[in-house]
């Protein structure tokens, strides 16, 4: 029977473009027109944006596509006839555009397996609808205070159905609001946000009689504009809201039960894909009569428990046997269900309720008791509006787990599905964002004789351990640079590089990454984008995520840039200008705006610089805070200039060494009045051997305080600043002096900061009043010569202690006086 999967497919179609040579610049994709086609059809579609005239391929990540030709529109816009195979999968695709400078963002479209028709204004008066056929899509726009009303015939006993992709468009904030009433304007069903379709909608009802039916559409505020596209189906196909159980065993042939259609609720058989499946579904219905998108159904690895009624308490909870997955419906208000089992000691399980993530109108709250009805658990919106909890099994024993709605509320379709999983690792690799709702630069496109860099995000889960990255493919003429990612790092630098011969194109690639000592503990690549945020809050009101990275050759630039290596290594507590150079072709000179993606643990530097016009040269400035990571690390400098539209290049991955700092000093404080001069000492301590000799410099003195540089051997054990101070000298405590240590060293200079003390500066005490002048001292007498007396012995250096004393006792002595 049919189920929803998502594939990898890229198909091309060639261009006739131009010879002359077109440098890369990045394209983006915002829209796809007509937002569907219907399969076993070709349809020509727009592609809107910017930067697209030089496309030459559209890369689809599910199969059953053709591109056909491609035609240009204008520099922002192409027409692309692509057939639909018959086979297509029904609902939500997926595709980006390759162009010769480099690939767009992803964008949706949908197929469908009815006729496809247009709305035809004026369509907006109850007497006076558009008729169509029974089974049909209708492509329409629901305009501000537009009310669309659309008119079919049924026979008695007809199904009607109606299901409408607005939101799941993924174009704007649309709404959609459908009811059907019959001719007398008596409403048989209607919707506003069906969970199934998350805040899109769907209506079904059985014909009372013979006779004509109208479908109103609009927007549910009536707050519509030009951009609220919608695609509604109408026919008589079954288009139930919930499938039960919502999840079957990987491999298995299992029975279903879809629930909520008008006509009835029914089961279909389906045999279940080996193999896991982002994103499957089941579709209900058969050969010509089928719902337009899928039923989300849970792929596991365990079997099936089914509640049995009655289970609505501790007696008669519906007993299981591990491993198993518990699967049941609240059928009415103020419905619980339980389910017993027994866990042995030590055994641990992340508990999973799936409700809302397989569109189930449920807000599940989980309860988990011991064998004597004691809670032991609980958890209401862990995972969004649906539940979680790690569970470990404190003893051997029976265990009970209920389910309840949040809000005691209940209904028919209100499927819930239970899993007890083993803790497992897992891997989650993706390109982080440099714009906050979009997918700018997570592509790769690199050009022919050049570098394209990027970061990667690596998020373990339940393991750690260095990761090793190990994509199974690339393009051809592409190397992937990188080096293996420590644990205790989760993002590092990659870097593509493309052969000069390389051939334009590419692809949409698996890129995986694994545990070093374990290839089995292994994750793959992941990006959701949000396609409608609003309010309140900048809410997400529709993503997508897809699974495999596009990565492709574009022609090549007119710039390369280059990191130049340090020749030193930047130490702890330390500052380094980093080189960026960049090659220029003759006859370009544009502004190269340069970033520092990476930073290794304790590394910071500015957001950016720009080598202006006329320069090629720009120097980086990085900072290595006191708890950096020493050791040697690989670090990447992108750029990018204006081609006709943002065009980047990369630099090679390049060596930078984080070291201890190679002084650490230990500085005195010191006291001093205005005017006077002072001393701070300063003891030494060697932290790593250097050659030759470090010039030092106090940092952070008061205005008009100065001292002289010293010099430091690594023989040195004690230093004196000598400082010197200005009759206005700001007098107070001046703390955060430090100091500054500059080290030639292979041509460059490592720099770095060490150290930290305070200088107290005091307005001078007045001179005392009628103090008698000292008498004249009398002429020396002359004596008999004596014996020459022995040097005196160096005055030993007060301690701070004792500097402090001695002032105390000055202050004392002069107060005395006064």
């Amino acid at each position: 029977m049919p189920a929803f999967r998502m594939f990898r497919a890229v198909l091309s179609c060639a261009l006739l473009l131009s010879a002359a040579t077109v440098f890369a610049a990045s394209p983006r994709l915002s829209l796809i027109l007509p937002r569907g086609g219907q399969r076993g059809q070709e349809v020509e579609f727009t592609f809107s944006g910017s930067v697209l005239a030089d496309a030459e391929e559209v890369m689809f990540y599910s199969p059953g596509f053709q591109l056909k030709k491609i035609e240009p529109v204008n520099g922002n816009a192409f027409k692309a006839t692509i057939a639909i195979a018959a086979d297509a999968q029904l609902g939500e695709h997926v595709c980006q555009v390759r162009t010769k400078s480099g690939v767009s963002d992803f964008r949706t479209f949908y197929v469908g397996y009815l006729p496809d028709a247009a709305e035809v204004e004026p369509n907006n008066e109850f007497e006076a609808p558009q008729a169509i056929p029974m089974n049909v899509t209708v492509s329409g726009i629901a305009n501000n205070e537009d009310v669309d009303y659309y008119v079919v015939e049924a026979k008695k006993g007809d199904r009607i159905a109606v299901e409408v992709e607005g939101m799941r468009l993924g174009t704007t904030q649309f709404d959609p609001y459908v009811a059907i009433l019959d001719s007398k304007r008596f409403e048989l069903a209607s919707a506003d946000d069906s969970p199934l379709l998350i805040q899109d909608c769907l209506a079904t009802a059985v014909a009372p009689e013979d006779g004509k039916y109208i479908i109103e559409v609009r927007e549910s505020s009536y707050a519509g504009n030009g951009n609220c596209r919608y695609r509604m189906h109408v026919g008589n196909f079954p288009r139930p809201t919930a499938v039960y159980p919502a999840g079957g065993k990987l491999g298995d042939e299992i029975e279903v039960k879809f629930i909520g259609d008008a006509a009835g609720n029914f089961t279909q058989k389906y045999k279940l894909p080996a193999e896991q499946i982002d994103e499957y579904g089941l579709v209900a219905g058969a050969d010509a009569s089928l719902s337009p998108s899928p039923n989300t159904f849970r792929l596991s690895t365990v079997g099936n428990t089914l509640e049995v009624e009655p289970n609505n308490d501790l007696a008669t909870a519906t007993p299981s046997e591990f491993p198993t997955a518990f699967n049941g419906i609240l059928q009415q208000a103020g419905d619980q269900d339980f389910f017993k089992f027994t866990a042995t000691k030590g055994q641990q399980f992340d508990v999973e309720c799936f409700g809302r993530r397989v569109r189930s109108p449920i807000d599940p709250v989980m309860y988990l008791y011991d064998a004597s009805g004691r809670g032991i658990a609980s958890n209401d919106d862990s995972r969004g509006p649906d539940s979680y909890f790690r569970f470990n099994v404190p003893a051997d024993g029976e265990y009970t787990l209920m389910v309840r709605d949040h809000l005691q509320r209940g209904g028919a379709d209100y499927v819930y599905r239970v899993e007890f999983l083993p803790i497992q690792p897992s891997l989650t690799l993706s390109i982080p964002r440099v714009e906050r709702y979009g997918q700018y630069r997570q592509q790769v496109f690199v050009a022919r004789g050049n570098r394209f860099a990027t970061t990667i995000n690596l998020a373990r889960q339940n393991f750690g351990g260095e990761l090793v990255l190990a994509p199974p493919q690339l393009p051809e003429g592409v190397t992937l640079h990188h080096d293996k990612v420590p644990a205790n790092i989760s993002v590092m630098p990659v870097v593509f590089e493309a052969a000069q011969a390389a051939p334009l194109g590419g692809g949409l690639f698996d890129f995986p990454a694994h545990l070093a000592e374990n290839a089995e503990v292994r994750g793959g690549f992941s990006n959701t984008s949000d396609f409608i945020i609003g309010a309140p809050g900048q809410s997400r009101y529709y993503t997508k995520t897809v699974n495999r990275l596009p990565i492709v050759v574009v022609d090549e630039l007119p710039f390369k840039i280059n990191l130049v290596t340090p020749k030193v290594p930047i130490a702890r507590n330390g500052s380094m200008q980093m080189k960026i150079v960049v090659e220029k072709k003759e006859g370009w000179d544009e502004n190269v705006v340069i970033q520092f993606p990476f930073r290794p643990p304790g590394i910071s530097a500015g957001s950016s610089i720009t080598i202006p016009k006329g320069q090629n040269e720009g120097l980086y400035p990085v900072n290595a805070n006191g708890n950096a990571a020493v050791g040697l690390w690989k670090v990447i400098a992108i750029g990018w200039a204006n081609v006709g539209g943002n065009a980047f290049s990369a630099s090679e991955l390049t060596p930078l060494e984080i070291s201890e700092p190679y002084l650490n000093l230990t500085l005195n404080r010191a006291a001093t009045e205005q005017g006077q001069p002072t001393e701070i000492a300063c003891k030494v301590e060697i932290g790593k051997e250097f050659d030759g000799a470090a010039t030092v410099q106090l940092i952070g003195l008061p205005n008009k305080a100065v001292a002289d540089p010293v010099e430091i051997k690594k023989d040195s054990e004690e230093v004196i600043f000598k400082v010197n101070t200005d009759m206005t000298t700001p007098a107070g405590r001046h703390q955060n002096i430090f100091a500054q240590v500059t080290i030639p060293m292979n041509g460059e200079t490592v720099v770095h900061n060490t150290g930290n003390t305070e200088l107290r500066v005091d307005v001078p005490l007045p001179p005392k009043v009628d103090e008698p002048k000292p008498a004249p001292a009398a002429a020396p007498a002359v004596a008999a010569a004596k014996p020459a007396e022995p040097a005196a012995k160096p005055e030993r250096r007060l301690t701070r202690l004792e500097m402090l004393r001695l002032e105390k006792a000055k202050k004392a002595g002069a107060a005395g006086g006064e």
